[in-house]
């Protein structure tokens, strides 16, 4: 049994599931069978998806409009196709790289695409190891940023308060990222919730 699933990135009526509603009935697949989701491909919560998965059983075939409908990025694709293995389901691809995991050709294109995966997160990994080697050379030691403690906000605070400072340069010095920076101050250096629950924090010890 073929069971299909189809995505569009957004939900507001500007992107329509007809062209692959229409793929999904030429490859004869049952319109009930068809799982949906709107929503962006890089979002973990899918619940079309996760029905769609949680409904096929041994023997049964997935099958996609285009590759990009069902990954987030390459890596989750492979995964989710090395998933459907294990399960004995078979993963079909309708159009552009056209991909069906029952025939000898198919296993080998998805077996290149799992090597291309692979070679990208290696590649990945000594770029990290490269920046971070450059980094430690001019005196930083890299890794995670450091979390906001209560001087650390007491600091951004004042910083901030001044028109001139930019606030990039502010999260620098203070060894923190920029997100984090505006989590907790304002760009007028007043406190938000968060800063002022820190703060508050140190009073009540």
């Amino acid at each position: 049994m073929q069971i299909g699933y189809i995505r569009v990135s957004k939900s507001d009526g500007s992107q329509v599931l007809d062209l692959q509603l229409d793929a999904m009935s030429a490859a004869g697949i049952d319109p009930e069978r068809v799982y949906k989701d709107l929503a962006s491909g890089r979002k973990d919560d899918r619940p079309g998806l996760r029905a769609c998965l949680k409904a096929l059983q041994p023997g049964n075939t997935l099958v996609v409009w285009k590759l990009d409908r069902l990954g987030r990025d390459l890596k989750h694709l492979i995964n989710t196709v090395d998933d459907l293995n294990k399960r004995n389901v078979g993963f079909k691809v309708l159009a552009g790289a056209q991909i069906d995991t029952a025939t000898a050709n198919g296993r080998l294109v998805f077996g290149i695409f799992a090597a291309l995966a692979e070679f990208e997160a290696e590649l990945i990994r000594e770029r990290t190891k490269a920046g971070l080697a450059a980094a430690r050379a001019r005196g930083r030691l890299g890794g995670r940023p450091r979390k906001m403690t209560i001087e650390t906000v007491k600091m951004a605070m004042a910083a901030m308060a001044d028109t001139k400072t930019k606030a990039s340069e502010v999260a620098s010095r203070l060894g923190i990222t920029t997100t984090t920076l505006y989590a907790y101050v304002n760009g007028d250096g007043s406190v938000k919730e968060p800063g002022q629950r820190l703060l508050d924090s140190s009073i009540e010890k």
